[in-house]
């Protein structure tokens, strides 16, 4: 019993974003940098498998990755909730219409303490503009439910050829591990 526990290992958040990604072959990641998102983004930078590197604004990444997929290479798009104020044109107009698999990992300011009430304004309207798009997303909140979540929603949005945003809450983010 000891053994099996010594082999078992903790695993961040971001780890896990980092094999789900890895697992469904989204080699092509374009960011808008972010405290919260910085180690997952140090580590797609250390790893060979990755495309990775910042963008000015959160709409470049997103053709960028629109790009990428009518070229034959899938991407996700890292951004902070502020960012994805500034996308609800681009999604309606380009990813949703032609039928582009965008993975959004979007980090959630705007809640659980939030000091800056400009983050708060744009977080309630996050999921609204989601909705009124008619668009797949997943709040993350749990370390046990987010492997599953991850490689799951990745694989609908390949499948159906429909966009997803994975919000990523405090709740996950907030340096937790789980045991594997």
């Amino acid at each position: 019993m000891a053994a099996a526990a010594a082999q078992t290992s903790a695993q961040a958040w971001h780890d896990v974003a980092l094999q789900g990604l890895k697992r469904n072959d989204i080699r092509l990641v374009p960011y808008v940098p972010d405290r919260v998102l910085t180690t997952l983004i140090k580590n797609l930078h250390a790893d060979p498998f990755f495309t990775t590197f910042p963008t000015a604004r959160e709409e470049e990444a997103v053709g960028i990755v629109s790009g990428a997929w009518m070229a034959g290479l899938r991407g996700a798009v890292l951004m902070q909730t502020s960012g994805f104020a500034t996308l609800a044109n681009v999604l309606a107009s380009l990813a949703i219409p032609y039928q582009i698999p965008l993975i959004m990992l979007v980090s959630e300011r705007g809640t659980l303490g939030e000091f800056n009430y400009g983050q708060s304004l744009v977080c309630r309207t996050m999921r609204p503009v989601l909705n009124s798009l008619a668009m797949e997303h997943h709040t993350c909140t749990r370390l046990d439910e987010f492997e599953f979540i991850v490689d799951r929603s990745i694989k609908q949005a390949i499948t159906t050829q429909a966009p997803v945003a994975l919000i990523l809450s405090p709740l996950l983010t907030a340096n937790r591990t789980i045991e594997k």
